[in-house]
């Protein structure tokens, strides 16, 4: 099970790879345009930040697949530690997969809306594919759901491919993913946090904190002593 920032922003990545077991960070075109800083130069300042054992997701916008295999062979180049591009389940996108495959380039086939484009891009040697659960719950479909089903077919025919279920509104989307299969899935900033917030946690440490004030005073080297 793993969790990936799913944001470009770098407070919130530093704040969130400080604090919790992240395993990496994706970006897509949207989430980079929106910091309005050079794409390369924070790219390579989001990979400071995370190191180079963890994983670092962006997306190659080319049309055609030799554009998208040129894209993916600079980016490789440019950011070295474990870089993988995403790709866009399209015709000339699953071609790219193939071609890459044969480089060792690895790949996260994304876009994904239906179980077979998500097999597809496993057989053509997609290393990760991203289903959007919430983007296919606004089309009338079931987006957990579809994740269980791509998590069954790769299964029953052995394809090695991890699930990274994307596209989230709340955290019980993000729950019900993981108990349908998806290996990980990528979360807003805003999303990680509120995976620990709870009411009761709060208001517990408060009345501990004031239990054990009112019998050994306000010094917390109290209890080192």
């Amino acid at each position: 099970m793993k969790i990936y920032i799913d944001s470009a922003n770098v407070k919130s990545i530093e704040r969130l790879t400080e604090y919790f077991p992240v395993a990496g960070v994706t970006t897509n075109p949207t989430i980079l345009v929106n910091e309005k800083k050079p794409y390369l130069p924070l790219l390579k300042e989001i990979r400071g930040v995370i190191g180079g054992d963890k994983a670092l997701f962006v997306q190659a916008i080319g049309n055609k697949a030799e554009d998208i295999v040129k894209e993916a062979e600079f980016l490789a180049e440019q950011l070295p530690g474990k870089t993988i591009i995403k790709i866009p389940v399209t015709d000339e996108g699953v071609k790219a997969i193939k071609l890459l495959a044969q480089e060792q380039i690895e790949t996260l086939a994304t876009t994904i809306y239906t179980p077979f484009q998500a097999v597809l891009a496993a057989l053509a040697g997609a290393s990760y594919v991203a289903p959007y659960v919430n983007r296919i719950e606004n089309l009338g479909g079931n987006g957990v759901g579809v994740t269980a089903e791509i998590a069954q077919l790769l299964q029953a025919h052995g394809l090695n491919c991890e699930i990274i279920a994307a596209s989230f509104k709340n955290i019980h989307q993000v729950q019900s993913v993981f108990l349908s299969g998806a290996e990980s899935a990528t979360v807003s900033p805003d999303l990680i946090e509120k995976m620990i917030e709870f009411p009761s946690t709060a208001t517990d440490v408060a009345d501990f904190k004031k239990q054990w004030q009112g019998a050994y005073g306000e010094n917390c080297e109290t209890i080192i002593d």
